[in-house]
């Protein structure tokens, strides 16, 4: 029997990679999206098109209270399409960035972030925590900015070092039913996040490549297979950990 594989924020960027690198190992893919529907659709017919089993599911990682509802749905979908009442893997990747300094932050900005990146996330699982299978995988995506400091990051690396920890209380909680539950922290990579700086600003990616042991910016591909090697069945005795794909970076 196919693994099932849910990721949130799947239509573009590092959801994206990963949705089709955890195919590419075999599994198949529901592709979580909150406003893109024509990118998500594009992500499940790459899927397909390996012969794996896709399909696309809306939603707003903003809005706890569509969560229930979300998650009836795809049980209603799991039986239809799968005929089964489970999945086995979360990959909690949704989110957005706000590049702005310390004194200028809002508290608009601030509670958006922290809704997507913290309780969005605390609630979903909670929410789809009957709809995992025993044995299942978690894994929940933050940042190098909670090791490393950038100015203008203080607002988003403060949610995501409260993911860290969120992480390593479900992996202790959720221990007993076999689910391993681990974070994922990229360094700088190449997609439209924070609006492509490190990808189209060349003389900031310079910069940060100077700062790397391997001597270049990431790329999705060195993250998305990273975080589908978590999720085989071989990689069984590591959880709580935060791991960090950053080529080396400010070492």
């Amino acid at each position: 029997m196919s693994k099932i594989a849910l990721i949130t924020g799947a239509n573009r960027g590092l959801g994206r990679n990963t949705a089709i690198s955890i195919a590419r190992a075999g599994a198949d893919v529901i592709v979580a999206y909150r406003g893109n529907e024509a990118q998500a659709a594009e992500v499940v017919a790459e899927i397909r098109a390996m012969g794996r089993r896709a399909m696309a599911l809306r939603l707003d990682m903003a809005d706890n209270a569509s969560f229930p509802a979300f998650a009836d749905n795809l049980r209603d979908q799991l039986r239809q399409v799968w005929g089964r009442d489970s999945f086995d893997h979360l990959v909690n990747n949704a989110g957005h960035g706000e590049f702005t300094p310390f004194e200028n932050t809002t508290e608009a900005q601030f509670d958006g972030l922290f809704q997507v990146h913290v309780k969005g996330v605390f609630f979903l699982v909670q929410a789809l925590l009957p709809l995992i299978a025993d044995g299942g995988r978690i894994v929940n995506f933050s940042s190098g900015l909670t090791r490393m400091s950038l100015p203008g990051y203080a607002a988003y690396a403060s949610a995501k070092a409260a993911i860290e920890m969120l992480t390593v209380y479900l992996a202790r909680e959720l221990g007993p039913r076999g689910i391993l539950v681990n974070t994922v922290a990229p360094g700088a990579i190449e997609t439209d996040f924070g609006g492509g700086r490190v990808r189209d600003n060349a003389e900031i990616n310079a910069q940060l490549a100077a700062r790397t042991a391997l001597g270049r910016v990431g790329l999705p591909d060195d993250i998305g297979p990273m975080v589908a090697s978590l999720l085989r069945d071989d990689n069984r005795w590591v959880t709580a950990q935060r791991i960090e794909a950053s080529g080396g970076q400010n070492i």
